[in-house]
């Protein structure tokens, strides 16, 4: 991906034009308000201009379409009979995708989304584990209501629990009110945001989203105003949109509040021109910021705490291994599974050796681990395995030492130690007097035994 790294501390490129807010749109409440908090909304009733796919007369694919449209407003017109090609994967996948792999580069443990709309972005990154705590902040309440279940866990994820905790809940607010439930947040994104704020907010958004909030990484995208004439009849691509910016504009505007409030920046974009346009850009330009370490924020934060403006509209938290009730849910359900295993694997074991006419007690033919459990083990874990004490069997009880349990991966991954581990299953398996082992009967009422044949 091409992108140009500007430290913070240069001159800015050209002074910041003022955007010319569109009239009618600076009220409060309204789909077309500055403080929207859905990128691309639009007028569009299903406000999905997020998920538009953006059409060119000319082909970057070589895979012609039979028309263009115009995107303007939401509305799909027919104008022109050019054969034209989508972005392939669409443009807003493009982005979610960049803040996706920069999620992953990073791992950020506390994510903020400002004007998350339809939550898709967060839906997306709820499944990273190193995110511990997601936050979406946007104007429209309805919206938030509407989109707050998808953000629910499922079913598997209370099967399968996370290792680590996670808390998603989305705010009713605007982006340029400072709360301070949103302080000390690893990345801030904020993605066709921007262009939605008036003069005034726009004046606004950089003393709270750098200075107040001051996150360690800030993701901001926004059109780019140069790839617009490709574009059949779009003057701009949405109608709630203030400005759009070439890249002179956003790279200058970025520059002095990187300075302003010590990050450096760096610049990309997503949706690569066709072939011949080369010269206009990216579709969607973008500017990632990284504070510089050891610089404070001109703002003093202490004075700053506790303001809570937003209204909560959702919250949720998510199961995890951090959790004792899970951690024993799933502790016991992988004890009762090896054990079984085992057990049967000792059936086996036993009717060989009665047909070969081997001592009952040898273990020699116990055979290995990954054999037994249907699973391929690294030569570290199958040593861990050997290493353990074996499990054995006195009369018809079948005995499996906790040791020899948590040498196994799935539960060894869980990081319980023995003790740990005895007052987590006590209750919901048998133990040994000296409670070293699980016991098990080693014949069952359902078992197949040869023998019966």
């Amino acid at each position: 991906m091409r992108s140009s790294k500007i430290a913070s501390g240069h001159a800015p490129l050209r002074p910041l034009k003022d955007p010319k807010p569109t009239p009618g749109n600076r009220e409060h409440g309204g789909k077309g308000q500055a403080h929207c908090g859905a990128s691309d909304a639009g007028t569009d009733p299903k406000n999905q201009y997020r998920h538009r796919e953006y059409t060119t007369p000319t082909s970057t694919t070589g895979e012609p379409e039979a028309q263009c449209n115009s995107v303007v407003d939401g509305n799909f017109e027919e104008v022109c009979p050019e054969k034209v090609i989508k972005f392939k994967p669409p443009l807003y996948k493009q982005r979610y995708q960049f803040v996706r792999d920069f999620v992953d580069q990073h791992k950020p443990k506390k994510v903020a989304d400002l004007g998350c709309g339809d939550t898709e972005l967060l839906r997306l990154l709820k499944i990273y584990p190193c995110i511990q705590r997601l936050v979406g902040v946007d104007i429209d309440k309805e919206k938030l209501q509407s989109n707050g279940h998808q953000l629910s866990p499922y079913l598997g994820e209370f099967v399968k629990p996370r290792d680590l905790d996670l808390t998603v809940i989305l705010y009713h607010g605007s982006v340029v009110e400072r709360d301070s439930r949103l302080l000390g947040f690893d990345l801030i994104t904020c993605i066709e945001l921007i262009e939605h704020l008036d003069s005034d907010d726009l004046a606004r958004f950089p003393e709270v989203v750098f200075g107040y909030l001051s996150p360690a990484m800030i993701v901001i995208s926004t059109p780019n105003s140069e790839f617009n004439p490709l574009f059949p009849t779009v003057t701009l691509r949405d109608a709630d949109h203030k400005f759009e910016w070439n890249r002179m504009e956003f790279q200058s505007w970025a520059l002095q509040v990187a300075n302003r409030y010590h990050y450096s920046v760096e610049f990309t974009g997503v949706g690569e021109p066709p072939a011949g346009a080369e010269h206009v850009g990216y579709c969607t330009q973008i500017g990632v910021f990284q504070k510089n370490s050891g610089k404070a924020t001109e703002l003093c934060f202490s004075e700053q705490h506790d303001q809570h403006v937003y209204e909560t509209v959702y919250k949720t938290s998510y199961p995890s291994l951090q959790q004792e009730k899970m951690l024993k849910f799933v502790l016991v359900g992988e004890v009762l599974i090896l054990v079984e295993r085992l057990r049967l694997r000792q059936q086996r074991v036993l009717r060989e050796q009665k047909d070969s006419g081997t001592n009952p007690g040898s273990t020699d033919s116990l055979g290995a681990p990954q054999i037994v459990l249907g699973a391929v083990f690294t030569e570290a874990e199958e040593a861990r395995i050997e290493n353990s004490p074996k499990p054995f069997c006195e009369g018809d009880k079948f005995f499996v030492p906790l040791q020899r349990l948590l040498a196994y991966p799935k539960v060894h991954r869980l990081r319980v130690d023995e003790e740990r581990m005895r007052s987590l299953i006590a209750g919901s398996v048998q133990l040994s007097i000296d409670g070293s082992a699980v016991v098990d009967d080693l014949y069952k009422s359902w078992d197949y035994r040869f023998e019966d044949y």
